[in-house]
């Protein structure tokens, strides 16, 4: 028995043990095996990926089909819940049935996590996860998402809304 700086006592290791012979070899086992697995590779962008519902792409703003309004209520809980504090939102009020609406509501890209937090929030279902995945910029200015790059109609998220339904 030996003992290590806690003063515990463990097995004495043999020479071989030492070395780390084992380990080598079985790491190396696992590697030799993952090289005869097949292997898959997607041909991208000639075959493009459908993400499911599940996926959380970039976060959007839903607009209502018929009266083209957004949903949002501008309650800031979003921007609250933010944990990199990408959302900021401006509240104002309106004559229409929900009183508020977000006078500017501004999401940094470049700052976004896509945690989620913000759609899980929302008691309005106002903000939601997208099937968006490609997002570039050139300048760190295109970055920052306006009311008018968020808006999308409510029938474009039909699966992302239907799935929200069926797990709330």
């Amino acid at each position: 028995m030996m003992t290590n700086g806690n003063g515990k006592t463990g097995p004495k290791l043999t020479l071989w043990e030492k070395l780390y012979f084992p380990e080598i070899i079985h790491g190396m086992s696992i590697t030799i095996r993952a090289f005869f697995r097949p292997k898959f590779t997607r041909q991208y962008p000639e075959e493009r990926w459908t993400p499911p519902p599940v996926f959380r792409g970039r976060p959007v703003l839903v607009m209502e089909d018929e009266t083209k309004v957004e949903r949002c209520v501008a309650c800031g809980l979003c921007a609250r819940v933010c944990p990199s504090l990408a959302i900021e939102v401006q509240a104002a009020e309106t004559e229409l049935d929900k009183e508020r609406y977000p006078e500017r509501f501004e999401i940094n890209m470049l700052r976004c996590i896509f945690c989620g937090f913000c759609e899980e929030v929302c008691p309005e279902e106002a903000i939601i996860m997208s099937k968006d995945f490609e997002i570039t910029f050139t300048d760190p200015r295109d970055a920052i998402f306006g009311k008018e790059k968020l808006l999308i109609p409510a029938s474009h998220l039909k699966d992302r809304l239907e799935f929200l339904k069926q797990y709330r």
